[in-house]
């Protein structure tokens, strides 16, 4: 399978993860809103994401992935590397729930303290008890994910994300038709997804010719390397958590702004999802493998490619993030327990968001370059400078723009990340540069995005009577999007950005 071939399946698989995961988020909005119960589970469930950087698509993968594709490459006893890396992670991981389990309300003290003495506090401390191990399940099926992305084999790793958003659905209709409480349903649908997840995915790499099955943990020389190679990545993705902390903590103290903040973050998370870890999971395997066979040139085609596509998805979905996060957010979530006020909230942090949402990107892009090198030191010294940047942003800016402080320090860190990256990257020479083609092309994309907002604002306005209209709402935004998807590509064959005949030659390479 081709880069951009992989690209495509890897985006597709996620788009449709995405869709159902806005389904549950509209299901969860309705029946939660903002409430207590909604913050607290979006707390706790954060807490086995947070350690998921770390283990799953964080650090641990991130070593794993390059050293796996070179044994691939090289026939390197690859399966044995792969199973002693299965069964030191579940090892490592299984202490790690042990001692979570027992220090949850600590935990929760970290992630919001502004809790503390009210209801919100117990609830996540409950939620959080339940949720924990999906750390546990998750990080294994992104390993195996990993051992079969690093063959080419795409889709059930990118397929795999859509179980946890079934078993929240399930959970929310079963628990509303049962009368159970809608919050302990949820936590529990997601350790279940977990397990569904990792069995979804061990059975693809089964059929592709990779037995993963756990053995007695032993650490070998390999497996050595692999932490020494793994612990900056963990380091940078513990500054990252920080980042987040940071966010969490300053919306804990307003009520309803960890609800608000997941609200957009799951907006921008559909682009960045789509486009950004579509991106590095096939860049990072293709650029392992043509750096194994001295392959620079290739490698520098391969970036520019990934760019070029990265840039030509991003760019007009941020702009649409700007021009009508109200109307996105009124029709995509206010109904039942999510009122007007909670709209306007959300409205505001997803256009913020959005701001940072080409620099997001643009991070799965650089990354990759230094990873696929095992260099792992500098983006950790790199995303120092980004939590520094967070800190201060979101600190100074609390007293004056409240819980959106939060949205500012992350998008602010974002583009100071994306800068160390590309900065770093020069020392790679010509593989981390864009090439003059792409270079001319890039004013194009933006002023095709422009002109494909400003149409965007047009019809919106225009329908403005029919979004107020109850079952005219989502057809109207429907409406909405592809009128915006025609005129970008219009506007896109005008500025000489792309064309479609040209997208398709390239997807065919």
């Amino acid at each position: 399978m081709s880069m951009m071939r992989g690209f495509f399946t890897v985006g597709f698989w996620t788009l449709i993860s995405r869709v159902l995961g806005f389904f549950r988020d509209i299901f969860i909005a309705g029946v939660l809103g903002a409430s207590p119960v909604a913050e607290a589970f979006v707390v706790a469930f954060s807490l086995p994401n947070l350690f998921r950087r770390f283990f799953a698509e964080g650090a641990f993968n991130m070593a794993f992935v390059p050293m796996f594709s070179k044994k691939l490459e090289s026939g390197d006893a690859p399966l044995v590397f792969a199973k002693d890396a299965l069964s030191m992670l579940g090892l490592v991981l299984i202490a790690l729930n042990v001692i979570a389990l027992m220090a949850m309300p600590y935990l929760v003290w970290l992630m919001a303290s502004g809790f503390s003495g009210d209801e919100r506090f117990d609830l996540t401390v409950i939620f959080g008890r339940i949720a924990f191990p999906y750390i546990l399940f998750i990080s294994l099926a992104a390993l195996i994910s990993g051992v079969l992305n690093s063959a080419g084999k795409f889709i059930a790793a990118a397929a795999a994300p859509i179980l946890l958003n079934l078993c929240f659905i399930a959970a929310l209709f079963v628990a509303s038709w049962m009368g159970w409480n809608i919050g302990l349903a949820l936590a529990w649908s997601v350790p279940l997804a977990g397990i569904a997840q990792l069995s979804f995915v061990w059975v693809a790499a089964y059929r592709a010719g990779f037995s993963l099955v756990p053995r007695m943990p032993r650490m070998t020389p390999e497996l050595r390397r692999l932490a020494l190679i793994a612990a900056p990545v963990a380091l940078a993705g513990g500054v990252v958590q920080i980042n987040l902390l940071v966010g969490r903590q300053i919306a804990s103290y307003f009520e309803g702004a960890n609800a608000w903040l997941y609200y957009a973050d799951r907006l921008y998370q559909l682009p960045l999802g789509v486009v950004g870890i579509a991106v590095g999971i096939v860049l990072l395997p293709d650029l392992s493998r043509r750096l194994r066979v001295g392959d620079a040139s290739g490698g520098r085609q391969a970036f520019n490619r990934a760019a070029e596509f990265s840039l030509l998805l991003t760019i007009p979905a941020a702009v649409a993030l700007l021009v009508i996060p109200t109307t996105l957010v009124s029709v995509l979530f206010e109904r039942g327990a999510f009122t007007s006020a909670d709209t306007s909230a959300t409205a505001l942090a997803t256009a913020i968001y959005g701001l940072g949402l080409p620099a997001f990107v643009l991070q799965k892009l650089y990354q990759p370059l230094f990873f696929a090198r095992e260099d792992t030191k500098s983006p950790f010294y790199f995303a120092l400078v980004a939590l520094a940047v967070n800190a201060v942003v979101a600190l100074c800016l609390r007293p004056y723009f409240g819980f959106l402080s939060a949205a500012y320090g992350a998008t602010f860190a974002g583009w100071a990340m994306l800068v160390c990256l590309w900065w770093g990257s020069r020392k790679f020479g010509e593989a981390a540069h864009l090439e003059p083609t792409l270079r001319a092309k890039v004013g194009r994309i933006f002023l095709a995005s422009f002109m494909m907002g400003a149409v965007v604002w047009g019809i919106t306005a225009l329908m403005s009577p029919v979004l107020q209209m109850s079952g005219y709402r989502v057809p109207a935004l429907l409406i909405i999007l592809v009128v915006g998807l025609g005129s970008y590509v219009l506007a896109g064959r005008i500025t000489g950005a792309f064309t479609v005949g040209e997208l398709r030659r390239k997807l065919r390479d």
